[in-house]
């Protein structure tokens, strides 16, 4: 006669067995993340080895010219980058100073019902389709800039873009910012005011400090989106490639290009159809720059807090 398994023994194993299915389930997810960054990735480094085929890699990186379109194409893709580091610029340059302010008053200033009505309202942002910041940038930021500071401003300009886009960042820098401040343990704030310190100093001295980690990962994420920014720039900053730096002047960005073309009738696998491909590779690596860049950036601050 076979002996009878522990009641207790049994209850282990199936235990076991739910807690190893959800493990399993968890890589799966994990994974599904994994295998799609990979997929996308190879899309877009087999369709820009067509590209490459018809075009030099070292026009491609050095020209200043990009008319893929024109009945004589030139594929030289600085124009398209310079226009989405201006504009990544001017967004950071509004969305960075205002996004932390905001996170430091809220987390170390604000009531707490008031942190609890203005958190909300700010993300609230977030759900704004960009294409509704795209034309509030063209019909009501340009016009008030031209009636007010810069009469000779154009109609389609990075500065306004860049404007708008730090404006729709802010939020995501105030949010995680806030969120790492407040993960700041409270006995580094009591023993800084015990020494004497006032509030603006401990949330300068000390909780920044402390919380820099989560704060530059903040920065990294809304640095990702302005790159990444599509219906903004194309309405507000135009759809006309121009190698310049200077913000009063339209230019189409990397993103702008791609939505440009994906929407046109360039028969497929033509090399200008094969070019958004290319523009993605090249948004791909700037991203994957800007994100290094931020997790060297995290692990040092963390070891030295």
């Amino acid at each position: 006669m076979t002996p009878a398994i522990p009641r207790s023994l049994q209850h282990k194993w199936s235990r076991n067995i739910k807690e190893r299915l959800i493990e399993l389930l968890l890589l799966g997810f994990g994974l599904v993340a994994v295998f799609t960054t990979v997929a996308i990735t190879a899309i877009l480094v087999f369709e820009s080895l067509g590209f490459f085929e018809h075009v030099s890699l070292w026009d491609f990186l050095t020209g200043t010219v990009w008319t893929p379109l024109f009945a004589d194409p030139k594929y030289g893709i600085l124009p398209l980058v310079s226009a989405t580091l201006t504009v990544t610029a001017i967004a950071l340059a509004v969305a960075i100073p205002m996004g932390t302010i905001i996170a430091i008053y809220l987390s170390e200033f604000a009531p707490h019902p008031l942190r609890e009505a203005i958190k909300p309202a700010l993300e609230m942002i977030q759900a704004v389709p960009t294409i509704v910041f795209g034309y509030f940038a063209l019909l009501f930021v340009t016009p008030l800039l031209q009636a007010t500071i810069l009469p000779n401003l154009p109609g389609f300009n990075m500065l306004v873009a860049g404007l708008v886009i730090g404006v729709a960042t802010i939020p995501t820098i105030a949010s995680l910012s806030e969120d790492a401040m407040r993960a700041v343990p409270m006995n580094m704030r009591e023993g800084a005011y015990a020494v004497g310190a006032n509030k603006l100093r401990v949330a300068l001295t000390v909780v920044m400090p402390a919380a820099v980690s989560g704060v530059v990962a903040a920065y990294v994420l809304a640095a990702a989106r302005a790159i990444g920014e599509t219906m903004i720039v194309a309405i507000a900053a135009g759809l006309n490639a121009n190698f310049s730096f200077n913000p009063m002047e339209g230019a189409a960005t990397l993103t702008a290009y791609i939505a440009q073309v994906s929407i046109g009738d360039l028969p497929h696998g033509s090399v200008g159809y094969r070019s958004i491909f290319a523009a993605g590779l090249m948004l791909l690596i700037l991203t994957l720059v800007l994100n290094v860049i931020g997790h060297l950036l995290r692990r040092r601050y963390r070891n030295a807090y």
